[in-house]
C-alpha cells in the first residue's frame, strides 16, 4: 500500500479506500458484522487507513457498526463519512445540504461512529434547493468548531465545484479537499470536465463503484444477450460497449493471470490523473482479491488496449478544440514552439 496527500492538505490517505455500503444486511444484500470485521482487519493489515461510511448506508448500521469494529484502532484511520441524503423521507427539512440538517446529521453519525471528530466529512449530493454558499459557511463553521477535518464532496457538476472552491477561497472558508465520482472502465465521463477540474483546482479524485456494480468482473457474460441484468442494488444494461470492454478486460486478465477485478481496478491506478477506488465486498475472499490488485502491474499495451476499447466522446467544446484546424486558427503555426 502506497499513500497520497488529499488534496492540498498534508493527510495522508492509502491509495485504496475501505468502502462500507455493504456493512449491514438492512438492503437485502450486504455482509454481517463478523464478515465486516474481517474486511476491516484484512484493509489495515494491508496498509489501508481511510474508512469510507455514510449516514445512510444501511440505515446507519455501517457508521454504528464501524464504530463498534475500529475500537482502540480509531486514531490510526481517517474516518470518511457523507451527509446530504434525506432521513426522514415526510419530512421536508430531513434531507438536503443546508446547515440545519448537516449539523443534524454530523451530530448523528459522531454518536454512531463513537467518535467526537470527522476526518473528512463529505457533501453527499448537490442540493439545488440549498445556496452553495450555505453549505460551504455551514461546512467551515463546523471545522472551526472541531468536529470536521477536513471537507470534501460527492457527486456535484464541475462548474459548482469550481464555485464553491472561488468561494471559500475569497472569503477564507475552507475548500473541498477532494471529489468522489463514479469511475471506472464503464463509466469515464467524469473525464470531460470533473477530474480536468480536480486537476486543475488541485482536488483528489475518489472513484466509487470501479467495478461497475460487479459488470467489470465477467461474471454477467453469459448473459450478455439478454441486455439489461441484475446487479447489486438495481440493474445494468448489458449493450455491446459494456460488453466488449468486460472482455477485453478479461482477456488482460487471462493474460497475466490475474482477475478482472484486479485488471479494472489497476487501470484505475494507473491513470495520469491520481485516483484511489474505493473498494467493497460482501465476502472476505472477495474483498481479499480487490486488496490484491495493488500488486497489477499492466504493461502499456494492456492499459492502451481498456483504454481504447472504454474511449468515449468528450463532446462539445472538448471535441471541437482539440480539432486541429482549430488549434491552427487559434494559435498559428507556433503553436507546437511553444512549451507549455
Amino acid at each position: 500500500m502506497r499513500y497520497r496527500l488529499l488534496g492540498r492538505t498534508g493527510l495522508r490517505v492509502s491509495e485504496l479506500w475501505l468502502g462500507t455500503m455493504t456493512f449491514g444486511e438492512e438492503w437485502g444484500w450486504g455482509a454481517p458484522e463478523a464478515t465486516s470485521a474481517r474486511m476491516v482487519d484484512l484493509y489495515l493489515d494491508a496498509g489501508g487507513n481511510v474508512v469510507d461510511t455514510a449516514d445512510v448506508y444501511t440505515n446507519g448500521t455501517s457508521e454504528e457498526m464501524i464504530g463498534r469494529l475500529l475500537g482502540p484502532r480509531r486514531e490510526r484511520v481517517v474516518l470518511s463519512t457523507k451527509y446530504s441524503l434525506t432521513v426522514r423521507p415526510d419530512d421536508p427539512n430531513g434531507g438536503g445540504s443546508h446547515r440545519r440538517h448537516l449539523v443534524e446529521s454530523l451530530e448523528a453519525s459522531l454518536r454512531r461512529l463513537r467518535t467526537d471528530h470527522i476526518d473528512v466529512y463529505w457533501v453527499h449530493f448537490r442540493d439545488y434547493l440549498t445556496p452553495v454558499e450555505e453549505t460551504m459557511r455551514a461546512l467551515d463553521d463546523q471545522v472551526r468548531l472541531g468536529k470536521v477535518l477536513y471537507v470534501a464532496v460527492s457527486d456535484w457538476p464541475a462548474w459548482e465545484i469550481a464555485r464553491a472552491q472561488t468561494l471559500a477561497e475569497l472569503r477564507g472558508w475552507s475548500p473541498f479537499a477532494a471529489l468522489q465520482t463514479q469511475y471506472s472502465l464503464l463509466e469515464r465521463t467524469s473525464e470531460r470536465d470533473l477530474i480536468p477540474m480536480c486537476t486543475s483546482l488541485d482536488l483528489s479524485v475518489v472513484a466509487w463503484s470501479p467495478l461497475a456494480r460487479g459488470v467489470l468482473t465477467g461474471k454477467y457474460l453469459d448473459r450478455a444477450a439478454t441486455g439489461r441484468i441484475t446487479v447489486t442494488g438495481g440493474s445494468a444494461e448489458m449493450d455491446p460497449r459494456t460488453e466488449a470492454v468486460v472482455r477485453e478486460t478479461v482477456d488482460v486478465a487471462e493474460e497475466l493471470g490475474v482477475t478482472a477485478s484486479q485488471v479494472a481496478l489497476a487501470w484505475l491506478l494507473s491513470r495520469p490523473a491520481p485516483v484511489m477506488p474505493i473498494i467493497g465486498a460482501t465476502g472476505e475472499q472477495q474483498f481479499a482479491e480487490n486488496l490484491a490488485a495493488l500488486d497489477v502491474d499492466l504493461a502499456p499495451e494492456h492499459v492502451q488496449r481498456l483504454d481504447a476499447v472504454s474511449s468515449i466522446e468528450l463532446g462539445f467544446p472538448h471535441d471541437w478544440l482539440a480539432l486541429e484546424v482549430v488549434r491552427r486558427a487559434q494559435y498559428g503555426p507556433v503553436r507546437e514552439k511553444i512549451d507549455a
